[in-house]
């Protein structure tokens, strides 16, 4: 026991000691005699460091009193404040090579972009600011402060001074591209440069495409150059992403051979070399996510062009998803959109359709993007899918897309899929585009010229011609390219009617019935929902309530002419008394309810004005129960003269 107390004693002491050096090792000040200090040129006092200190990092002064005036707080906040800017401008000074230009340029910018200066005074200040800048302009361009001067300054400056600032930043253009500051000025002064400058901008451009479109910010400035250019300009930035040949040589390519296919064999070019180098160069940059430009896209379409079944597969299974909402809202991009929904298997298809998942709406209002979604609407099986996703989204803003000139397209490709009254030729050939190395059609295409020929044989084809199987797979082939398996009638019935779209669709016309017949593109909703739809697909199921919407039709019709002067009457207006003209014309169940409620008796007072010729549509009608209605009280009026047939008429009464 006693040799344990020993030793614990022992431990203490050692620790005592050590505990004991560790505090002697720390510094203490150092007296000095004298009493100044030197300063350097900040007015901040020199320190001296203690090598003996632990590291070397504690500073020792000259004094004691050194110390506390260093660490003394100053007396009030506002002092603070100050002492704080003072050293974060020494501090800015130092690192800022043209800090003081900048601070003068920031002040003359804060007046010159004022709304209520005068263009003279701003001129003024403009060439005040350029004079200032002027041989250091490529230096400051990359500032965040200096190079919004700059943008202002190339807005407001005249044609002369923009040119020499613009010869001054030509040499530093593509480095300047990539700054996240300086690109903003770089497209600007796009934006405001002559032909010959922009020719000259973009054929600066030769051999750094391929390397600025891998670049999250240089990619803005070529998206920016191609929107700006001219069709052969587009082609020379296009070109150099085809293969390395044309990245190395300008003028290969005429503006004749706009397309891919067409270059390859007018310069004797390999396809499998071009096809390598275009994925070398598109792989990067669907890896980093830069797809909003319209050049990627273009880009993108010509390699699908050549790439072989494999290859084209593996860039739709990536770009299959939220990557490719962020694609379809170019022409080039909405194209490709479309591909990867026809060509792109179940799994991709969810992909593409989750991925839209609270963009619906803003997808339907867009131009192209609308016509994406027409594209799902007619091609994909999971109806279950679309009607989560994008029906049920549809349904909550059903009036605005009925009055929207693109917002309609998705509902009428329902009411009636590839009309050619609401999508145009360049629509429909969008819709029936097709990847050639993975397009069923061209695949079968092949299969039966070969087995009229007689080419094929059992081994081969794995059936002879005579086989009945396989011509019936042949057609199931050709059936595939224009949608799924399904049958385009029964998907269209599940993803309108038991979706409870057309019913919601049905409330929003009655309504809203005389906005959207006075609208120029909701009257085109309202007329298909009148009729039923493409092959009545509504009536069987919503007859009651069409019939509602025929009589709210009729009851405005039979309004008296002045009844709200604030709105057009719908059998004087425009869009609706040819509207209306139409439906008597392909609804009778419509002509006659409206007849009854709207004409009989009052022919006269609407046979003058764009009224006249809905009344004479009665006549015009080939259901003769619609004629037998309106003649008794109609052919006394064109007797007298009084309601006029259009000429059409009377000469076909005349043959």
């Amino acid at each position: 026991m006693a040799a344990k107390e020993e030793k614990s004693s022992k431990r203490k002491r050692s620790g005592d000691s050590q505990k004991e050096g560790i505090i002697s090792k720390k510094p203490s000040f150092v007296k000095s005699k004298s009493t100044k200090t030197s300063s350097d040129d900040d007015g901040f006092k020199k320190k001296t460091f203690d090598k003996s200190s632990k590291g070397g990092k504690k500073p020792q002064y000259d004094n004691k009193s050194d110390y506390a005036e260093q660490q003394k707080e100053p007396k009030t906040k506002r002092e603070a404040r100050l002492q704080a800017k003072e050293l974060a401008e020494a501090r800015k000074k130092k690192r800022k090579r043209h800090y003081t230009l900048e601070q003068e340029l920031a002040s003359l910018w804060e007046k010159m972009r004022r709304r209520n200066i005068t263009k003279l005074d701003r001129s003024a200040l403009v060439s005040q600011a350029l004079q200032k800048m002027t041989g250091t302009i490529p230096e400051i361009a990359g500032s965040h402060v200096s190079s919004r001067v700059l943008q202002t300054c190339v807005k407001f400056c005249t044609q002369a001074e923009r040119d020499a600032v613009f010869e001054e930043l030509k040499p530093h253009l593509l480095t300047l591209a990539c700054n996240v500051y300086a690109v903003h000025l770089v497209k600007k002064m796009l934006d405001n440069a002559s032909k010959i400058q922009l020719e000259g901008f973009i054929s600066s451009l030769h051999g750094h495409v391929a390397s600025l479109l891998r670049h999250m910010v240089g990619s803005a400035v070529i998206e920016h150059a191609f929107h700006l250019a001219n069709a052969s300009q587009k082609q020379s930035l296009l070109v150099e992403l085809y293969s390395t040949e044309l990245q190395l040589f300008k003028d290969l390519v005429s503006t004749k051979e706009s397309r891919l296919v067409d270059i390859i064999p007018k310069l004797g070019l390999q396809k499998a070399s071009v096809q390598r180098h275009m994925a070398s160069v598109i792989q990067p940059i669907l890896e980093k996510g830069i797809v909003d430009h319209s050049i990627i896209h273009s880009a993108l379409l010509e390699y699908f062009s050549v790439a072989d079944k494999t290859s084209a597969a593996d860039v739709i299974q990536q770009l299959s998803g939220p990557l490719l909402v962020r694609m379809i809202h170019t022409r080039a991009g909405s194209k490709l959109g479309i591909l990867c929904v026809k060509h792109g298997s179940a799994k991709e298809r969810k992909k593409i359709i989750k991925g839209m998942k609270s963009h619906v709406g803003k997808i339907a209002y867009d131009q192209c993007g609308s016509l994406v979604l027409a594209c799902i609407l007619s091609m994909v099986d999971d109806t279950k899918l679309i009607n989560k996703i994008i029906i049920r989204e549809l349904q909550t803003m059903l009036k605005d897309l009925a009055l929207d000139k693109s917002g309609r397209r998705p509902l009428l490709q329902l009411l009636h899929p590839n009309y050619q009254r609401y999508l145009g030729p360049e629509d429909l050939a969008s819709l029936s585009l097709s990847v050639p190395s993975l397009s069923k059609k061209e695949e079968a295409a092949e299969v039966i010229s070969e087995l009229e020929s007689g080419k094929g044989s059992d081994n081969e084809m794995g059936a002879t011609s005579d086989d009945p199987d396989s011509s019936k797979s042949l057609e199931e082939d050709k059936q595939l390219v224009d949608g799924g398996k399904k049958d385009p009638s029964v998907r269209r019935i599940e993803l309108l009617v038991n979706s409870g779209l057309a019913e919601s669709l049905t409330d929003i016309c009655v309504d809203n019935a005389g906005e959207l017949l006075r609208s120029n593109f909701g009257k085109e909703v309202l007329y298909e929902v009148v009729t039923g739809g493409a092959d009545q697909v509504l009536l069987p199921t919503l007859s009651d309530k069409l019939e509602t919407l025929h009589k709210a039709i009729a009851a405005l019709a039979a309004l008296p002419k002045e009844e709200k002067p604030e709105e057009e009457h719908v059998l004087i207006n425009f869009h609706s008394s040819r509207t209306i003209r139409k439906l008597i014309f392909d609804c009778p169940s419509f002509a006659s309810i409206i007849w009854k409620t709207a004409f009989k008796g009052k022919c006269e007072m609407w046979s003058q004005g764009h009224s006249s010729k809905v009344v004479c549509a009665f006549l015009e009608s080939t259901n003769p129960d619609v004629q037998d209605l309106a003649k008794p009280e109609l052919q006394p009026l064109i007797d007298s003269g009084i309601l006029k047939m259009p000429e059409m008429k009377l000469t076909k009464q005349c043959e």
